[in-house]
């Protein structure tokens, strides 16, 4: 059964978050719940969100798939009931401990953005690191800095790993995700390169503003998404479609990408690798972002993201 972890807060009422389990079409408050069926609580321990339940993954992901395929039975009794989505907005899913990006990972973005590649056979993953305070929930605002002017967008499948490792093959890369989620990677272009110093790019500067991560709308286990690569992604802006292809795209798949990266370092759990772009950014087009656009970035089998763009 199809099922994701979100985490919300209500609109009014008492502060701080919450998590949720989504099935189907609607929403329900996870301790809710965990009320009507005591006896699935076991291995969800939540004291700090989804981000607790990461940490775990194993015997968490077990406790959400038991209860997802439990609301059925609890809607017919009358035990629960669903939020109503006029009084919760969605919040980040839960914060990365560390952002990984795949550069230039699709053939035709690359082509795009007249990026020159060594044959495959003679290459590996480009990977950068983005920083983890640039992440930031559905339906908020990305802020436009004062010093740019392509502020671009970038649909991309996130990765979340839910165990430990070092060294994985690529057959067994997949064991260690924990579940995926959509990432918006926005690029300032113009700030991604320099002239004052020998080194030309600078993709701290270019990705790593706050708001410069768009994620979610939740957490969408591994097991529920059976052929990842097969995945349409879909990015529009202003409601005219920019992007729209498949994660079949990719010249380093996610299982490579994994192999790659823990080669060199032990992946941890709550890890979020963002696995790179398809075709259709501003900077291909020759269009950028401003003040007031308002970006949806979709991946089948996960959901959608919106936000809008203001200027600092």
């Amino acid at each position: 059964m199809w099922h994701a972890i979100a985490t919300y807060e209500n609109k009014q009422g008492t502060p701080g978050e919450k998590t949720a389990l989504a099935v189907g079409d609607a929403m329900y408050d996870l301790h809710a719940l965990l009320q009507a069926r005591p006896d699935l609580a076991t291995g969800l321990e939540l004291e700090s969100g989804l981000a607790t339940a990461i940490q775990q993954w194993e015997r968490s992901a077990a406790g959400f798939k038991k209860l997802a395929e439990a609301v059925p039975a609890l809607l017919v009794k009358g035990e629960i009931d669903a939020l109503d989505p006029a009084n919760y907005r969605l919040c980040v899913p839960y914060v990365p401990g560390r952002i990984f990006g795949a550069a230039s990972n699709y053939y035709e973005h690359a082509r795009e953005m007249g990026t020159e590649l060594a044959p495959r056979e003679e290459s590996a993953p480009y990977c950068f690191m983005k920083a983890e305070t640039s992440v930031t929930a559905t339906d908020t605002s990305v802020v436009m800095p004062r010093d740019t002017e392509k502020l671009d967008w970038e649909v991309e499948l996130g990765v979340v790993i839910g165990k430990a490792c070092r060294n994985v093959s690529v057959e067994d890369a997949y064991a260690y995700i924990a579940g995926y989620t959509v990432f918006n990677d926005i690029s300032a272009r113009d700030l991604n390169r320099r002239s004052d110093y020998p080194f030309k790019h600078d993709w701290f500067r270019g990705k790593s503003h706050d708001t410069f991560g768009p994620m979610g709308p939740w957490l969408v286990p591994r097991d529920c998404i059976s052929h990842p690569q097969a995945l349409r992604m879909q990015l529009e802006v202003n409601g005219e479609m920019m992007q729209d292809d498949t994660a079949e795209g990719m010249i380093f798949n996610i299982a490579e990408q994994i192999a790659y990266l823990s080669g060199i370092l032990t992946l941890r759990p709550g890890d979020l690798i963002a696995t790179g772009t398809p075709t259709g950014v501003g900077m291909g087009r020759g269009v950028y972002l401003k003040h007031g656009d308002q970006m949806t970035a979709t991946i089948e089998k996960i959901g959608s993201i919106r936000n809008w763009v203001v200027a600092a």
